[in-house]
């Protein structure tokens, strides 16, 4: 069989989703890794203030493609943008971008979808299951398509513990489903909600379970693929150590954490945390586009594979171990002007955890907002937590308990690739180290996200010193000012004091004494 670079060579590729995270990653390794691609083409929806064309001018300014820019300056010229809107009918797809994309198009990769998991299910329906419809209704178009790659969530079936690499009977039709809710009023369809998603925590499991059904039953008619990532996380490799863009999932807990924000989490210390790096995410879904296209010749009847992209059962690594790492790295390279010192501890138990926020989080940002009102400046720590819980709460699912995922495939893949393959698309995470990963991550956030200069670490360094002697002088404080009301008010309290005074007292009249006998 053909590498993957030669497979991709002269191919036409379609990517849905490409100006997110995940997407962006997926276009620099296509360009980066096989040059000869011949074109990618990626639906990209205008935005308010932005046309098209600005948006992906923007994005390829973007760091991340800074290796290919040095290899390819005109890296861009391959890369063409196709207007078009998930949530309207034919994905909103102009009639001649469609002829266009049906006479070319040999590989489609699905990435676009909303990762909100409190998104109302109608949006959440339109977004991730009706968009998927459409695009493999474009997809049976395309005269020369080999392969259709849908990128899904490991926890679509999160409502199991053991999870194998099959797709699972959907909760409901997908199609009675949308029937149903098309006549609906929002309000309505908030208020059933709970009752269709069952035992999920959320409508972006449950419609990701759905979107799944929805490309099996076009298996017989196209070559299709599954990929199933857990959390994704920054960047492992490629193309550089710790590259990411974004506050969802553990990002933005981590640099809460780091900022001295987040003080106490709601986990499961030894729960397995599932972090996937995102260039294993990617490499894996190019091995997995090449292979569908090549073995589906040789395949008879076609089947979805589907591919559980996760670290658990593999290199497991667990949430108290995240945590300890997490703020040592913080620790050692501090966020500019944090609020207070890298602090965070996790526990398990609900009223331990709802003791700490009210008295790490809620006190705290009271005080300094009380601050700000007095200085005449508009309050908004108390905001910002409200906001942070909000997220946590949303992640409190996954981070109390873990899942067993069968990676057979995976396994079967890497065993395809030749050793050339194997170093160019690397998706093998035994070879991760958590440690270090884990230090290139909190760093990334500091520099991709926050924008903050390596160089001004010293000056953090001396901004944590300083919030360290604030909490041991007022810590000091208190603890006198509560002895000070004791002894006021208690006579007990008053001898025990004295009692202490005199001993401390005839300590040093003896250490004095001796000293004098000595010399």
């Amino acid at each position: 069989m053909a590498s993957i670079p030669e497979y991709y060579a002269g191919k036409s590729v379609l990517i849905t989703g490409a100006t997110g995270f995940m997407g962006k990653v997926l276009v620099e390794k296509l360009l980066r890794s096989c040059p000869d691609v011949k074109a990618l083409y990626i639906l990209v929806r205008p935005k308010a203030g932005q046309s098209m064309k600005q948006r992906v001018s923007d994005m390829m300014k973007c760091k991340l493609f800074d290796r290919v820019r040095e290899e390819n300056p005109d890296f861009h010229q391959k890369i063409v943008p196709i207007s078009s809107e998930l949530t309207q009918p034919g994905l909103s797809i102009s009639a001649a971008d469609v002829e266009r994309l049906t006479g070319c198009v040999n590989i489609v990769f699905h990435c676009a979808a909303t990762i909100r998991f409190d998104e109302p299910l109608k949006h959440a329906l339109q977004l991730n299951v009706i968009a998927t419809q459409q695009l493999l209704s474009l997809a049976q178009q395309m005269h020369h398509l080999e392969a259709f790659i849908h990128i899904s969530t490991a926890y679509a079936n999160c409502n199991r513990r053991h999870i194998d690499e099959i797709i699972y009977p959907p909760p409901v039709e997908p199609k009675k489903l949308i029937e149903s809710v098309e006549w609906m009023d929002d309000g309505i369809v908030r208020d059933i909600t709970p009752r269709l998603i069952g035992d999920r925590p959320n409508t972006y499991t449950y419609t990701k379970a759905l979107a799944e059904c929805v490309v099996q039953q076009e298996q017989d008619k196209l070559n299709v693929g599954i990929i199933r990532p857990s959390i994704v996380g920054a960047s492992w490799q490629e193309p550089f150590p710790g590259w990411i863009d974004n506050f969802n999932g553990p990002s933005g807990v981590f640099i809460a954490a780091g900022k001295g924000i987040l003080r106490t989490m709601r986990a499961n210390n030894d729960a397995v945390a599932d972090l996937i790096p995102v260039d294993v995410v990617i490499n894996l879904t190019l091995a997995a586009g090449w292979y569908t296209a090549v073995h589906s010749r040789l395949c008879q009847p076609k089947t979805a594979l589907v591919y559980n992209c996760t670290t658990g059962g593999i290199n497991p690594f667990h949430w108290g171990e995240i945590e300890h790492h997490v703020m040592s790295s913080f620790k050692r390279n501090p966020l500019e002007q944090a609020f207070r010192r890298p602090n965070a501890n996790i526990t398990s138990n609900y009223l331990i955890n709802q003791y700490w926020i009210l008295v790490s989080h809620k006190f705290p940002a009271f005080i300094y907002d009380l601050f700000l009102r007095l200085c005449g400046q508009k309050p908004q720590m108390m905001r910002i937590f409200n906001r942070l819980h909000k997220a946590i709460h949303l992640l409190e699912y996954f981070s109390s308990q873990e899942w067993e995922w069968n990676s057979e495939n995976m396994s079967m893949l890497m065993g395809q690739l030749s050793p050339e393959d194997r170093k160019t698309f690397n998706f093998d995470v035994r070879q991760l180290n958590w440690p270090e990963y884990i230090e290139n991550y909190c760093i990334g956030t500091k520099k991709y996200v926050l924008n903050e200069d390596m160089s001004d670490i010293p000056a953090a360094r001396q901004h944590l010193r300083k919030l360290r002697n604030i909490r041991y002088t007022f810590n000091t404080l208190l603890v006198v000012f509560i002895w000070r009301v004791f002894i006021a008010r208690s006579q007990m309290a008053r001898n025990i004091w004295y009692f202490v005074v005199s001993l401390c007292f005839k300590f040093l009249s003896y250490f004095r004494a001796s000293s004098t006998l000595t010399n």
